[in-house]
């Protein structure tokens, strides 16, 4: 039977297979397709701004939501930059969950980015663990 202690000395593995897991989930099933729909799909993306009042620029606020979910993904596997790269997808992920919000779509559609959002949050408090490239 593992002990307490067994759990505690493998707790930079869990933050490793969870910084891995989510990080090539995110890049290639949000990031990617965002950043290579082009124009059309970063203003699309980035219109999702007016929920918090910002409705200039959309093409710029889709491709940084785009490059955010694309490049601080590899990141995020790297654990490199951890805690300003799981700043920005967990910002990511809020307006994602309000643009849901305030689209009509509900909870159960919002839900996954809210709780995505909610993992990057933790991430910033637990840190990459000692295998990341920020440990070396």
């Amino acid at each position: 039977m593992a002990t307490k202690n067994s759990f505690l000395k493998n707790r930079d593995f869990g933050l490793l297979i969870l910084r891995a897991g989510i990080g090539i989930s995110m890049l290639t099933l949000h990031g990617l397709p965002k950043i290579t729909g082009g124009v059309d799909k970063w203003k699309a993306v980035g219109s999702g701004m007016k929920v918090i009042g910002i409705d200039f620029l959309p093409v710029v606020w889709g491709f940084a939501a785009a490059a955010t979910e694309t490049f601080g993904s590899f990141l995020l596997i790297l654990g490199l930059f951890h805690r300003p790269v799981s700043a920005l997808l967990a910002f990511t992920m809020l307006i994602a969950t309000l643009v849901h919000l305030n689209s009509g779509d509900g909870i159960s559609v919002a839900s996954h980015a809210m709780e995505l959002g909610l993992v990057f949050v933790a991430l910033i408090f637990t840190g990459p663990g000692k295998y990341s490239v920020d440990k070396k």
